[in-house]
């Protein structure tokens, strides 16, 4: 199924994800700058959340918008500032129009620089935002560790007992201990990935001047593993895990240690339907192919990309 988005520019932003990586404080909206040609994000993500909850695609998506306000500004009304207020009172005195807007506008004016829908005067608001489009600068971070802690101790507990566990069996995995999981037998190599200052996963593939020159989706190769295993610098080689194997030129290096090899995730672009003529001219090879989606990262649950048991011979 394809859904029909917006383009980026024919909606508002307001970055939540990133704003933990900032250095300072600042608090930044952008209006969009083009009409939206079709349904909005916000009115597909509710018709599919109406949908899956039985209502039918007939429903009205603002149901959830509604829905959605409502929650937020219900949990505003437990900030001791905001004590014996409603959430339909808050509601009255939004300023935002945009159901997405509305959402951003809550949690900015509830948080620690709002307004407080008019209790904390100089606090922000959305018309504040909307008036400043290149940003406002709030100072320098400040500490907020001891009041967001909610472990039991009111410390950060580096040294849980899922981490103590997990410690435990890599102890028995580098000793070779039995039944610890998948580990490289003797006459395997580890497989890890790598980046490339030039692209972000698979973006800027098809920019050829950012692709041109040398091939860099390649397999490091430490000069004593090559010379074990006969490969041959530029020349092909074949990489076999418990489930793919694929073909890939050899990059000799001694940047890499060894017993352990490296290949760059995000290429592997010849697949049919592929439509770029520059990634196409330059494709490389698809990583996951040598990943075993059965194999879970026991802390994160996340699939295991790194430390692939693989064995390698020229193609």
């Amino acid at each position: 199924m394809v859904l029909p988005p917006p383009s980026s520019l024919a909606r508002s932003h307001y970055d939540l994800a990133f704003a933990g990586l900032s250095v300072r404080n600042i608090a930044k909206w952008s209006a969009p700058i083009v009409a939206p040609d079709g349904p909005e994000e916000n009115e597909i993500l509710a018709r599919l959340a109406l949908i899956a909850s039985g209502q039918g695609a007939d429903a009205d998506p603002s149901l959830i918008d509604d829905f959605v306000l409502g929650a937020l500004l219900e949990r505003a009304t437990r900030e001791p500032e905001l004590a014996g207020t409603s959430a339909s009172e808050l509601g009255a005195l939004l300023q935002a129009t945009h159901p997405t807007d509305r959402a951003v506008e809550i949690m900015i004016r509830s948080g620690p620089y709002g307004d407080l829908f008019g209790r904390r005067p100089g606090g922000l608001d959305f018309d504040t935002l909307a008036a400043n489009p290149h940003g406002i600068d709030l100072g320098p971070l400040q500490p907020r560790i001891p009041e967001i802690l909610s472990t039991p101790s009111g410390s950060i507990e580096l040294m849980t007992d899922p981490i103590r566990t997990e410690f435990a069996r890599l102890r028995a995995v580098l000793n070779n201990g039995p039944d610890v999981g998948v580990h490289p037998r003797g006459d395997q190599l580890v497989l890890i990935g790598r980046r490339h200052l030039r692209s972000n996963n698979s973006w800027m593939h098809n920019i050829d001047v950012l692709v041109k020159g040398k091939d860099r989706c390649t397999l490091l190769v430490n000069p004593v593993d090559a010379k074990r295993l006969g490969l041959v610098d530029g020349k092909q080689a074949k990489v076999v895990s418990k489930v793919g194997e694929l073909v890939v030129p050899v990059e000799i290096s001694e940047t890499i240690m060894a017993g352990v090899v490296s290949l760059p995730h995000g290429w592997g672009h010849d697949l049919p339907g592929v439509r770029q003529s520059v990634t196409r001219a330059r494709p490389g090879v698809n990583s996951n192919l040598l990943t075993d989606d059965s194999q879970l990262d026991p802390l994160s649950g996340n699939a295991v990309l790194s430390g692939i048991p693989v064995e390698i011979a020229p193609a």
